[in-house]
């Protein structure tokens, strides 16, 4: 898979530079100490789980940023499913230059991979709905960008990327205009101010909400949120969700958010809704457990 749009030269070097001077500062005064000049390394980055690796690329230029003589063989490609025990990359060179930017690649690799893993388990389970799986805004700051291509590398879709690129009509927004129709109205005339338009999403709660978004008109999805509801047993009641999809009857497009994990995603999915967004999928990421192992070349 190509490189997204928003994932620039430019901002991951800026990211990297950032990231490295947090970690190496005024220098890594362990490898100073214990690494003799000139040393060089053979190593190994492998998979100790199943998963999907994601990252490749960027840990390619985490290597590239602290020594350009670091080489980096990889055994897979981004977005490419590993078993656990699997060598994804064969590394050599400076081992003080490996060393300083071990921890950096590690943990960009193990986090994408993570989130690519996840997303991965969510669009297989949903395939036979023709559902899309869609990712949020709830991402660690400053890495956005890298949580949302970990999504596309998982087979899901990213939703909007930032407040820029897209009108998401929310209760707060509601609130503060006073009614769903003041609100969408309002937004209608910001999306015609953009050249291309912008898009319309409004958050709906209620059946009734949904009528009257709908009928405000100009509206390109629906939020559906929080509408499938946690039984005590631990099953989920979706009968809301499936009678505001059913309201809806395919006008605009659905979106489901709420109670959205692994367990609950099909039945979520079962309703008809077009998309299902979760939050989980970057904001509790489970790293994926991948190593990297030096041997002395010389």
């Amino acid at each position: 898979m190509q490189r997204p749009p928003y994932i620039t030269d430019e901002y991951l070097d800026s990211l990297i530079g950032t990231a490295l001077a947090e970690d190496i500062g005024t220098g890594d005064v362990t490898s100073r100490a214990t690494v003799p000049p000139g040393k060089t390394v053979e190593g190994i980055l492998r998979s100790k789980q199943d998963g999907v690796a994601a990252g490749l690329a960027v840990v390619s230029r985490v290597f590239g940023a602290v020594d350009s003589d670091i080489r980096i063989g990889w055994k897979v490609s981004d977005g490419s499913a590993v078993d656990a025990g699997r060598v994804i990359a064969d590394v050599e060179g400076p081992a003080r230059g490996i060393l300083a930017g071990e921890r950096l690649a590690l943990n960009i690799l193990q986090r994408m991979s993570g989130i690519a893993t996840t997303t991965r388990q969510m669009v297989k389970a949903v395939a036979p709905y023709g559902t899309r799986i869609l990712d949020t805004r709830k991402t660690a700051p400053g890495l956005r960008l890298l949580d949302k291509w970990a999504v596309l590398l998982g087979g899901g879709q990213n939703h909007r990327i930032g407040l820029f690129d897209m009108i998401l009509v929310k209760e707060n927004h509601i609130a503060c205009s006073g009614s769903i129709e003041a609100a969408v109205d309002a937004a209608r005339r910001e999306a015609g101010a953009h050249r291309p338009p912008l898009d319309i999403e409004v958050e709906v709660t209620t059946i009734d909400e949904v009528r009257r978004a709908l009928a405000a008109g100009g509206v390109h999805r629906l939020l559906l949120d929080n509408m499938v509801v946690r039984r005590s047993d631990g099953t989920i009641d979706t009968s809301l969700l499936r009678s505001a999809v059913d309201a809806v009857g395919g006008r605009v497009e659905t979106e489901a958010s709420g109670n959205v994990t692994l367990e609950t995603v099909v039945e979520i999915a079962r309703t008809g809704v077009d998309a299902i967004s979760c939050g989980a999928l970057t904001h509790s990421v489970r790293a994926l457990d991948i190593s990297l192992t030096l041997r002395l070349s010389d």
